[in-house]
């Protein structure tokens, strides 16, 4: 699949100044995984998130990584669930944050996402 680098640079970036880790990214590769699984200490504590995040700020979080188009909604018989997928563009993002060779992160990259953010 043939991505726009700004796509793949914004998505990366979304990531490294989010929440979610790349191990919650990892494990979303593997299987879908329900909004509660990234909240409180237990998923900060398996390395799922940075910081222990209450269930609606895990839910904010998925949701602007679902805006970014990092990961998908589930969908059962009955419609959209709460469960959470890697989508392709996560796959490659989950990629590039694992390279130990990143960067650091400019305040003009952490402002430009924090835009972005608070824009969608």
């Amino acid at each position: 699949m043939d991505l726009d680098l700004q796509i793949v640079e914004r998505a990366v970036r979304a990531v490294r100044l989010g929440a979610i880790e790349a191990a919650g990214l990892a494990s979303m590769a593997k299987r879908s995984l329900a909004v509660a699984e990234f909240a409180g200490e237990r998923a900060h504590e398996g390395g799922l998130t940075r910081q222990p995040l209450s269930e609606g700020a895990a839910e904010d979080e998925l949701m602007w990584l679902f805006r970014v188009g990092v990961v998908r909604r589930e969908v059962d018989g009955q419609g959209i669930t709460d469960r959470f997928r890697l989508t392709p563009l996560g796959n490659r993002v989950l990629a590039e944050v694992r390279r130990a060779d990143l960067p650091a992160l400019s305040p003009v990259d952490q402002m430009r996402n924090l835009i972005a953010r608070w824009l969608s």
